[in-house]
């Protein structure tokens, strides 16, 4: 089949209606089909429950940056679950909540990527239906509904299930209460089985919520006690809903303490329980896949098997002999990890969630190259199939299809160039070690064809275990550590405190009485109010200090917690504000205090604020005491450096206009993939097939200063959701929860008339966006807006970095500067201009102007360094030819005279390697002509190098080679002699033997002629 994977035609298909219509073969009969149980516990639980439907997250956690990807159903919820829920946002109030969520385990702690393809039930994308009680509902209703639905809803016979419950240990008590429930349901004794940490209790991280979890298992088989095959990875009683029970909180000691309020987080994989309800042995079975299979035979057409590869016949290991069944279940499972991940904003790259989609694409496409024998560019061509089959559910995934198929074209693309390379490579490596009779791949080697051919090293364990080899994995990974602490080496940074707030301390405030800070005043500008501290969190003292109690410098880095704050926290790619809190010198003064006076005069205790970040509504302002000391219930004033939110309010709404603009110029496919606020700079990433030419960024750029230009008023205004999502032209970024209410930010209309009048097209030339950030209140206030960066981050995402007002300017002043310095320079003779093109090249390098400016300016010094080429070629001709002219007539005149042979030295421009070549060409070819030329030696040397050539007819008594190596005496250079033996030439570094280089072959030839006249006279 491999021979098949070469082919780049195929049989023309259209594989959405090949998928549309096996999915209709596939459901037709089936009483359960995927559709309908996923809909069934969605309606169960909503309707019959009083749950929350609570769409499913992306797959891409954007607001959560300790996750590749969405591994589980309460991955939306966690901060519910660690205390860190803003009290406005969408979480706030929600008590039940259920849907079916998308989640993908490839990479990370949870990572089912090796196993896909050799078994029945593993998958790297899969659907987790669950539902949740945040502070409401606990385990006997947990436990009664999953109960009810499984028996009375799904009709699962009762006799086939076993439930597990926490058998407890040296820190938790067994869970009595949830095995007294499930007995109480009507479960025998034998089939509630107590059951170890390791299976039955669920923590989130090393520190965080947790609990005791319930597990209800499924025997496919029945009819029997299975009771011993429970937790065992028997493929026919499996686990298909996991109930937990989150009641602790570990904290960085391990030590475990109750929360204060109970939650319920339950998970059902969809793929599991349908094929249950189908009744068949393998998910794969079902009619999730049996219509992917289709869409791959016939993807897999080609020249070389008309009707695709065989058709899927559900073999495992051994049995399925010739690997197709393996690489069926393998593509299809990945191309659904891909199409969901890419559409919810993730792509393939070198690092991070990027690199696992790498890995995950690689793997398929290999396994479609050799097992199915697939044309190149076959994978890609599957994306219309997942679309066609999951698109009603997922209703996201049409819109971009487009995109995400040519993202993986453009991958698969990209790996075949390096396929075969790296399968030659192994298939070496293989070999030398079965002829050594050894059976172990090293490591270095499994590192180099990660490294060099793109190889992930499961693939190359993949490709091992098919030859009876395995593979150095700790060596790999040493090898790759080494990599890695290179890299980290240049980027490690000072050793900050990182300061967090989890459930277990929100929960400390919420129980001391303390109130969520009040930062309504962060949208002001030039106050100092007043403020109590309510809270200060130390954690080098332990954790919270006690009402009354100080801290001083050398409590280092901690966080200040006070009743009201003005400091904006950091929050939408928003850096937060800095400045200093200072204890008041008059307590009973310090609500009347003028906004002019000094805080830190007379002031007991003044701490720099370095950050603020929110937690559950606390802000936490982060950094260390600079003088005397803090106290809990101490009167503060707060004074934020208004300086520096003058450089991050007009960056933030440049940012604004910048996502506007690129639309108005790239069309309104353009999203927003990630944005960053500085105080220096705003960065912006965004979707894009290709880099923006210099035409198109001057074209962004024009429209940005025009809307600064026209001096636009910036609103902003809380409204409901359902009413700013209803403005046609409001912009959101794609995967972001927003509050309810929602903060709307307009450049040039009020957000009254927005929402007033939400269809009116002239709003399409305005931009309009949610946004928590400090903004400016006229676009005027920007100054100027310079686009001085548009680069790549990952396939398909371009980023742009942008600064404004002074930096801006500066930015256009270096352009117009270098610009200048390029108009003088056209006019510059080649030997002028020689010398100005790398000064040009430091300053393109080194200096920040506009993009288009700057990528113009390559292209033009690319011209220029042309230009001297071309030019410094020309005269350099001219020079050899006068030269080559003088050197054969030197020659001749010598041979007519009788006189020795010639040596003659260059100078001037002709004194360079180069040149002195081609007079040597250029006399040779003379001298091959005709006859009447004596023996001839050319020579230069300067402070830095030299150069020798002899050229001697035929019938010459002088060697060419000799005569060199005679001249050049002790420098440092190889000879290298014609073929003919008629010429010789010699080039190097000048040293103290090259100044009397002449001399020496005067004295050679002189010898030599001496020499040769004694012997003829002999």
């Amino acid at each position: 089949m491999a021979a098949a994977a070469a082919a780049t035609s195929r049989s023309p298909v259209n594989i959405a209606d090949v998928a549309k219509a096996s999915a209709v073969a596939s459901a037709a009969g089936l009483e359960w089909p995927v559709s309908k149980v996923r809909q069934d516990f969605i309606d169960f639980f909503v309707t019959k429950k009083d749950h929350k439907f609570v769409k499913s997250s992306p797959v891409v956690p954007h607001d959560d940056p300790t996750l590749l990807f969405a591994n589980a159903g309460m991955n939306q919820f966690k901060a519910i679950f660690t205390g860190t829920a803003d009290p406005s946002g969408p979480l706030a109030g929600l008590t039940r909540a259920a849907n079916s969520q998308k989640c993908i385990r490839a990479g990370g702690k949870h990572n089912d990527l090796d196993d896909v393809g050799r078994d029945t039930y593993h998958h790297t994308f899969f659907e987790m239906m669950g539902n949740w009680s945040f502070s409401d509902f606990f385990k006997r209703e947990a436990i009664e509904w999953a109960w009810e639905l499984l028996t009375e809803v799904y009709k699962m016979p009762k006799d086939r299930m076993y439930a597990t419950y926490f058998e407890g240990d040296d820190d938790v008590p067994a869970d009595i209460e949830a095995r007294d429930i499930w007995l109480s349901l009507g479960l025998p004794e034998n089939r509630v089985i107590a059951s170890n940490k390791a299976d039955n209790f669920w923590e989130m991280g090393d520190t965080g919520p947790c609990g005791p979890c319930s597990e209800i298992h499924f025997d496919r088989i029945g009819g029997r006690d299975a009771s011993h095959l429970v937790n065992m990875d028997d493929p026919d009683v499996i686990e298909i809903w996991n109930l937990v029970f989150i009641q602790y909180f570990r904290s960085e000691d391990s030590s475990l303490s109750r929360l204060p309020h109970n939650h319920v987080d339950t998970g059902m994989g969809l793929e599991r329980v349908t094929g249950i309800l189908q009744d068949v042995r393998s998910n794969y079975d079902t009619d999730i896949f049996r219509p992917l299979f289709a869409s791959i035979r016939a993807a897999t057409r080609c020249p070389a098997q008309p009707e695709g590869c065989r058709e899927y016949t559900g073999k495992l290991g051994k049995e399925d002999t010739d690997g197709v069944d393996m690489a069926y279940r393998v593509v299809a499972d990945h191309i659904r990890t891909l199409t969901f991940a890419i559409t919810d904003g993730a792509v393939p790259s070198s690092e991070g969630r990027g690199y696992v989609l790498r890995r995950v694409l690689r793997r398929a496409v290999r396994f479609g190259d050799e097992k199915l024998g697939a044309p190149r560019g076959f994978f890609s061509t599957l994306v219309p199939a997942v679309v066609e089959l999951f698109g009603e559910a997922y209703p996201e995934l049409a819109g971009k299809a487009a995109f995400v198929q040519e993202v993986l074209a453009d991958e698969e693309s990209s790996f075949n160039r390096t396929l075969r390379k790296g399968r030659d490579q192994f298939e070496k490596h293989a070999a030398a070690l079965e002829a050594a009779g050894e059976t172990v791949l090293p490591g270095p080697v499994a590192f180099f064809l990660y490294d060099s051919m793109g190889f992930p090293v499961d693939l190359t364990q993949i490709m091992a275990e098919e030859r009876g080899l395995t593979v150095d994995v700790e060596g790999f990974n040493e090898a790759m550590e080494r990599q890695r602490e290179a890299s980290r080496s240049s980027r490690r940074s000072g050793g900050g405190v990182m300061l967090k707030l989890e459930a277990e301390q929100t929960a400390e405030l919420a129980a001391r009485g303390v109130e969520p800070t009040d930062t309504d005043a962060k949208y002001e500008w030039y106050v100092k109010p007043s403020a109590v501290i309510k809270a200060i969190w130390a954690p080098s003292t332990g954790g919270f200090v006690a009402e009354g109690d100080s801290v001083d410098a050398s409590a280092g880095p901690i966080g200040v917690i006070l009743d009201k704050s003005p400091f904006y926290y950091e929050s939408g790619g928003q850096e937060s504000d800095t400045g200093v809190i200072a204890v008041a010198a008059d307590a009973a003064a310090a609500a009347a205090a003028d906004a002019d006076d000094d805080i830190e005069d007379g002031s007991t205790g003044v701490f720099d604020v370095d950050g603020a970040q929110a937690f559950a509504g606390f802000a936490l302002h982060m950094g260390t005491v600079r003088s005397g000391a803090l106290t809990v219930g101490s009167t503060v004033r707060s004074a934020v450096d208004y300086q520096r939110r003058e450089l991050l309010a007009p960056n933030h709404t440049m940012t604004h206009v910048l996502n506007f603009a690129l639309r108005k110029v790239l069309g309104g496919t353009v999203d927003q993939k990630g944005s960053m606020v500085a105080a220096d700079k705003l960065r912006f990433d965004f979707n894009s097939s290709g880099a923006l030419t210099g035409e198109q960024v001057k074209a962004v750029e024009d429209i940005v200063n025009g809307v600064i230009s026209s001096a636009l008023p910036v609103y902003n205004k809380v409204v409901p959701l359902a009413d700013g999502r209803s403005i046609e032209t409001l912009r959101a970024v794609f995967g972001e929860t927003y509050p309810d209410p929602v903060r709307v930010v307009s450049v040039g209309a009020k957000v009254e008339d927005l929402v007033a009048d939400p269809a009116n097209a002239e709003w399409a030339d305005l931009s309009v966006e949610f946004c928590g950030g400090t903004h400016l209140r006229n676009t005027s206030a920007a100054g100027r807006f310079a686009i001085v960066e548009e680069v790549a981050v990952a396939k398909g995402i371009r980023r742009i970095v942008a600064v404004t007002k002074d930096a801006a300017t500066d930015a256009f002043d270096k352009g117009e500067e270098l610009l200048s310095r390029f108009s003088v320079a056209r006019s510059m003779p080649w030997r002028r201009l020689q010398d100005e093109t790398p000064a040009l090249k430091a300053a393109l390098d080194a200096w920040t102007m506009p993009a288009h400016v700057k990528s113009a300016l390559r292209a033009e010094l690319a011209e220029l360094e042309k230009k001297v080429f071309r030019e410094k070629k020309a005269d350099l001709e001219k020079v050899t030819a006068a030269i080559a002219a003088d050197v054969v007539a030197a020659a001749r005149a010598a041979a007519e005279a009788g006189a020795a042979p010639v040596v003659f030295r260059i100078e001037g421009d002709g004194a360079d390697p180069k040149a002195m070549a081609a007079v040597v060409k250029e006399v040779t070819k003379v001298f091959k002509s005709g006859t009447g030329y004596g023996p001839t030696l050319v020579w230069f040397a300067d402070a830095d190098k030299f150069a020798a050539a002899a050229i001697v007819p035929k019938d010459s008594a002088v060697a060419a080679k000799a005569w060199v190596e005679a001249a050049i005496g002790a420098a440092d250079g190889t000879v290298r002699p014609a073929k003919n033996g008629l010429s010789a030439q010699v080039a190097g570094k000048a040293g103290e033997d090259t100044a009397a280089l002449g001399d020496r072959a005067t004295a050679f030839v002189g010898a030599g002629a001496a020499a040769a006249a004694a012997a003829a006279t002999a």
